[in-house]
């Protein structure tokens, strides 16, 4: 019953994040827009926010739109199979499309309950493969590693390439503008800073007691954890098919993104460069812990094609775009098509361990 109570309360607080951060920026986009509009000389009652962002979600390309899922679904498979390979060494062979649809209920649980969708695919790979949870897990633990590192190769690459952008943006931005405000005024940026120095200087003056804490613990434990799967990677049997489909997934993570850009007519002549700051910002937004990154992601893209000229609103209608087609409509019905698929392709499915695990 607690846990039952406990999830509850953590979808409650999820969406509230999301649909808070939503409606600020509805709100906040609105009054700019109204404002332009009688800029421009436009009636009133022909300015809604609302039906511009509709208008542009159902105007973009279709054709690149279906890049940008094919893509999707191709990381997929990609994640699917390099799945398999963390779990041969184990003994253990999974049908394919078991692993791939396993994969894809861990969206659609993550829409609902933010990181639960991986215990979610475990229990899945478990029901239908006979693969104990913990083992399951372990290897999704491996992969999110290599997932985590991916992503900062990404962010690292990005801020390579577009450091004098970035830089320039931040003392534009540091500085103040003729209302008086700056990033250094900003209070979110003023909290944050605030937080960071305090827990800095809290853990210094009782890293002692800090040190003997659970949660300490588990921090090292998680650590050491992150180490030791890195390790592991060389007792596979193909660990350079492992890397290649590591590297693969990201790139079709980069290229679906780059799609939904070209989709847009204000930022179809933005280059792979730009497309790869967008994504990175983006990246940011759905590891926040809200349903698949629900309005963080879309105040930090925002953010992110704001400094190369995007109008705030243009911005707002391109990441719904490129959030609603994937986050929502697509991994909603990807998701309750792979459970149906996954109960009738094993209603005579036994599955059996091959190989023995390395020693």
């Amino acid at each position: 019953m607690k846990s039952i109570i406990k999830n509850i309360i953590f979808i409650i607080v999820s969406f509230s994040i999301g649909f808070t951060i939503l409606y600020y920026l509805y709100t906040n986009y609105n009054e700019s827009y109204l404002l332009q509009c009688e800029l421009d000389g436009i009636p009133l009652e022909d300015c809604d926010l609302l039906q511009k962002l509709k208008d542009d979600f159902f105007s973009a390309n279709g054709f690149w739109v279906s890049m940008a899922l094919l893509c999707f679904t191709l990381s997929n498979f990609s994640r699917a199979i390099r799945w398999n390979l963390l779990f041969q060494p184990l003994g253990y062979q999974p049908k394919l499309y078991n692993s791939f649809f396993s994969v894809l209920v861990t969206y659609f649980v993550n829409l609902f309950i933010p990181r639960m969708g991986e215990v979610a695919r475990a229990a899945a790979i478990n029901k239908f493969e006979k693969i104990p949870v913990e083992k399951a897990m372990a290897t999704i633990v491996i992969g999110r590693i290599m997932d985590v590192l991916m992503l900062l190769l990404f962010i690292g690459a990005a801020f390579l390439l577009e450091y004098d952008t970035i830089w320039g943006w931040l003392n534009k931005n540091m500085k103040q503008d003729d209302s008086g405000g700056s990033l250094l005024t900003n209070p979110i940026i003023l909290g944050a800073l605030g937080l960071g120095v305090l827990g800095l200087l809290v853990f210094f003056i009782f890293r002692k007691q800090i040190m003997q804490t659970a949660i300490y613990k588990k921090i090292i434990n998680v650590a050491i954890g992150f180490w030791e799967g890195l390790l592991s990677v060389k007792k596979l049997k193909s660990p350079g098919w492992f890397i290649f489909h590591t590297v693969f997934i990201w790139v079709m993570y980069f290229m679906m993104n780059y799609f939904f850009l070209l989709s847009f007519e204000p930022t179809q002549n933005l280059s792979p460069v730009v497309g790869l700051m967008v994504f990175v910002f983006g990246a940011f937004g759905i590891v926040i812990p809200s349903p698949g990154g629900m309005g963080t992601y879309h105040w930090l893209v925002i953010q992110a094609l704001m400094i190369y000229g995007i109008d705030q609103i243009d911005g707002f209608s391109f990441a719904n775009i490129a959030f609603f087609t994937i986050q929502i409509f697509c991994n909603i019905l990807m998701g309750i098509v792979a459970v149906i698929l996954l109960f009738l392709l094993n209603r005579n499915y036994n599955p059996k361990v091959v190989d023995q695990p390395i020693k």
